[in-house]
């Protein structure tokens, strides 16, 4: 923060290790309606050719009747909602992703809204100054249906000692 006397500038960063509580919850707003240049993009771009994604006739005599959003474009998704609010210049690294479900299916036109949860956390034994943060993303639909889940674990900066930001 700075007073350059115009008033007080606040620049948008997430949150230090130290200002993460176990079993709170934050949700990430605006949602995310997917759309079909979303899915046929994220498909082209990640070289996946599923039918799933791209071919609407195949689609349509499959199981869920249309096509289906990419899987890893509503992972990439939801991750990323929670970027402004909890890791915007506060992470050093993402450690590791594991426990992804895709309970339910995200299609065009659907909105992503995600929802994250701090499940664990602790200060690195070997990088002063940082800490092991676990954290719980559900997305979940327009109908409050979870179309996805994922657990990420992040080494996040402490709050600076002298108090300034970085």
């Amino acid at each position: 923060m700075s007073d350059s006397g115009q008033g007080k500038e606040i620049v948008q960063r997430g949150l230090y290790f130290d200002e993460l509580e176990v079993g709170a919850r934050y949700a990430h707003r605006p949602g995310r309606t997917a759309t079909e240049a979303d899915n046929v993009l994220f498909s082209s771009l990640t070289m996946n050719t599923q039918a799933l994604h791209l071919d609407a006739a195949y689609s349509e005599s499959q199981p869920f009747g249309q096509r289906l959003m990419n899987s890893m474009w509503t992972l990439s998704t939801m991750v990323g909602a929670s970027v402004s609010q909890i890791t915007q210049g506060t992470l050093v690294a993402q450690l590791g992703l594991s426990d992804i479900a895709f309970p339910a299916p995200l299609f065009h036109g659907d909105t992503l809204y995600t929802e994250t949860e701090v499940v664990d956390k602790r200060l690195s034994s070997s990088r002063p100054g940082q800490g092991i943060v676990t954290l719980r993303h559900t997305g979940r639909n327009q109908a409050g249906d979870v179309v996805a889940t994922a657990t990420r674990v992040a080494l996040m900066w402490c709050a600076p000692v002298d108090g300034r930001e970085s």
